[in-house]
């Protein structure tokens, strides 16, 4: 058994190997514990950021999460839906973090809608790969109706800050207007800095200053 196995004699090599077997065996016994889907989604994730969504291969991941090309059929139809789930994912997080970012700001102030452009520029530089494959993909996900459910509620809330800073519990048309306005800047910087557009400040100012700027023309703080 690889339990009784030491570390105490033979060759440098056969240690190695034997390190190996026995990682690959602690591996294999937490995927029969049910975690098989979420290792293969992470294991996709890591390729994502490393090789892109476009060069990313299922064998690849398999080996990565150490089990057999087979086993992802058990949970995913195809590698786009792989992929799908990894983009999906992504998207949770980056929610979770604006709404993380928002709590320590009142209603109705610009700090909350500099905080929602902060994580989402932080988001993107933290995590590009995941970040162009949530919206720039070439696979095939126009029909992909949780993504697009996704991608709603997030701009609800940024929608939603706007009306408080206009004093109001109701988004309007002007809302949703100066919503778009805000993430079309902050969207269009984010592909700017992972880009490496940014780079030999060519910078005006830093992203503080700009994001204040910006929530201030566009955006009044409720009276």
């Amino acid at each position: 058994m690889l339990e009784t196995l030491t570390l105490t004699s033979g060759t440098r090599h056969e240690k190695d190997q034997i390190m190996k077997m026995q990682s690959k065996s602690k591996k294999r016994a937490s995927y029969h514990h049910g975690d098989l889907r979420s290792q293969l989604i992470e294991a996709t994730r890591e390729l994502v950021e490393e090789k892109g969504p476009d060069n990313f291969s299922v064998s690849e991941a398999c080996r990565r999460a150490g089990v057999s090309t087979a086993a992802p059929y058990k949970h995913f139809k195809d590698k786009t839906e792989m992929l799908r789930e990894v983009a999906a994912a992504g998207m949770v997080r980056q929610s979770e973090q604006m709404m993380a970012e928002l709590a320590p700001h009142p209603d109705g102030t610009q700090a909350r809608i500099i905080a929602l452009g902060r994580v989402y520029i932080r988001f993107a530089t933290a995590e590009p790969g995941v970040f162009r494959l949530m919206f720039t993909w070439s696979g095939d996900t126009d029909d992909d109706q949780k993504l697009y459910a996704l991608g709603d509620e997030k701009f609800a809330v940024v929608q939603m800050e706007v009306a408080k800073c206009h004093g109001r519990q109701v988004i309007e048309d002007e809302d949703r207007q100066k919503a778009f306005m805000l993430w079309s800047f902050v969207h269009g910087l984010s592909f700017l800095s992972i880009d490496g557009k940014l780079a030999d400040n060519k910078m005006p100012a830093d992203l503080e200053t700009i994001l204040a700027e910006i929530a201030r023309r566009i955006v009044p703080e409720a009276a």
